[in-house]
């Protein structure tokens, strides 16, 4: 199907296209193009314009510049424009403005991709649905998944992120959501705010771009609940509240237990009215559970079946980085390795959610943590880091190994029969792995994306051979 002609894209960008073309889907990455996507030449640590005539090569229908590169041919299919961002913008515009999509927004401190995820797996049960790729949800993120959307799409999610004030609000008002949902607030990025009502704030501004009638779904248990309150009061037409009741608001969406068992996460919940439903999730952590209650309740402001909506979330489960579960077999008869896999992301809130699961987790050997720096925490980063150890969960832990400079603060507080090695990175673990990990362990990889725990997780997929199990 035709996502974009070169006479539409001309039209929503103002630019001018060279050719006649047609493209299918919209790249920015030649290492990942597709033959028929549309090349947008974004300057990020290289310019795009750099690899546009790859792009072509690769066989891209045309590209999104703002000059003719070096080597390109005058016949090349182009789509001319003053500013690459901003022409990318404008096609996002443009492509949530020609659909008839009910969209949901998320955003949160914690929880946003899988919370995305559970919604779009939720929704393709009951319509045509469109939703964000991997954690597309910044500047140039969000205007690159409104320009995807096909023409016929029927539900929309749009996951919206930040890093600094003023950020949420325009991408809000791009993709103009029919609910916006906040997951949470927590201490996350505060070196760009004085403080988490500084965060609170910003996550609020999602309800900026709520459409004429919109609903606001926001967590009822953060104490910043007010602060979400009192903006929704003037951007949403409803709100609805979810949460346990412990809250300082009380939620129509009630978490009523959760129980972790095996490796999954059951929990009881009641909506409003007094209707109830028992969740089951392909995966441990009391955190998806409250965040599907959320999820459920978008799906209910949009007036879709619930019950369908359980049956279909029990079909989800976590992506790559994102809290998946492999078993690593370490070969005949040597026995397996749980692995957890959450290494794209970290704050305090989410590694305190990691290391309940990982204490939850049935394990036959030790339960091992691998924590990397938590960036972003500003003057009390030390503080933030030290106070892990004070965690419940570490009460179920074998050995915690520290990964970066910051982490040393939690590995002089580590208790001595708990404490594992401390490592200046990633890389300088991989030679110790073998001694450290063994048959029947349950093993988290858990830190800021820069600390590249991912090379950790590869290297005890190495031990064996990985298997995939949620």
């Amino acid at each position: 199907m035709t996502l974009w002609t070169a006479e539409e894209a001309a039209a929503a960008t103002g630019g001018v296209a060279i050719g006649d073309w047609h493209v299918n889907g919209i790249s920015i990455d030649t290492r990942s193009i597709a033959k028929g996507d549309l090349f947008v030449a974004l300057k990020a640590a290289r310019d795009g314009h750099d690899f546009v005539a790859q792009a072509l090569e690769k066989g891209a229908g045309a590209a999104l510049v703002s000059r003719r590169p070096e080597g390109v041919s005058e016949d090349a299919p182009l789509l001319l424009v003053e500013d690459v961002q901003t022409g990318l913008e404008a096609l996002g515009r443009a492509g949530r403005a020609r659909t008839d999509a009910r969209v949901i927004a998320v955003t949160g401190s914690v929880g946003k991709t899988s919370t995305k995820e559970m919604l779009a797996r939720m929704l393709s049960d009951q319509g045509r649905t469109h939703a964000a790729v991997a954690s597309y949800n910044n500047h140039w993120g969000v205007p690159l998944t409104l320009a995807r959307m096909p023409r016929d799409t029927e539900f929309a999610v749009i996951e919206i992120g930040m890093n600094h004030p003023g950020e949420i609000s325009p991408l809000a008002k791009q993709a103009r959501p029919h609910v916006a949902m906040v997951t949470t607030v927590a201490p996350v990025h505060l070196e760009a705010f004085d403080g988490i009502e500084g965060i609170a704030a910003e996550k609020a501004a999602i309800m900026d771009g709520l459409e004429p009638g919109g609903v606001a779904v926001l967590n009822a248990d953060i104490a910043e609940a007010p602060i979400l309150q009192a903006v929704a009061g003037r951007a949403a037409q409803d709100v609805q509240w979810f949460g346990t009741g412990q809250g300082p608001i009380a939620p129509s969406y009630r978490l009523v237990a959760t129980t972790l068992r095996g490796d999954e996460t059951e929990a009881e919940v009641t909506l409003p009215g007094g209707q109830g439903h028992r969740l089951q999730i392909q995966s441990l952590g009391a955190h998806f559970a409250m965040n599907a209650l959320g999820a459920l309740a978008c799906l209910a402001a949009l007036d879709l079946d619930l019950t369908k909506a359980v049956q279909s979330l029990s079909l989800w489960s976590p992506v790559t980085g994102r809290g998946a579960r492999e078993t690593v077999s370490l070969g005949a008869g040597q026995g397996e390795i749980l692995l957890l896999d959450d290494s794209y992301n970290a704050n305090p809130t989410s590694v305190a959610a990691a290391l309940a699961v990982l204490a939850a987790t049935p394990c036959e050997g030790r339960r091992i943590a691998y924590l990397g720096d938590m960036k972003e925490l500003g003057p009390q980063e030390a503080a933030l880091h030290a106070a892990l150890a004070d965690l419940p969960a570490m009460a179920d832990l074998d050995a915690v190994h520290c990964i970066g400079p910051l982490m040393g603060a939690l590995h002089a507080a580590l208790p001595a029969d708990k404490r594992g090695g401390h490592y200046a990175s990633s890389a300088d673990v991989l030679a110790d792995l073998p001694g450290q990990i063994g048959a029947g362990d349950v093993v988290l990889a858990k830190g800021s994306l820069s600390m590249a725990l991912a090379k950790v997780v590869d290297g005890i997929r190495e031990l064996g051979h990985g298997e995939a199990t949620s």
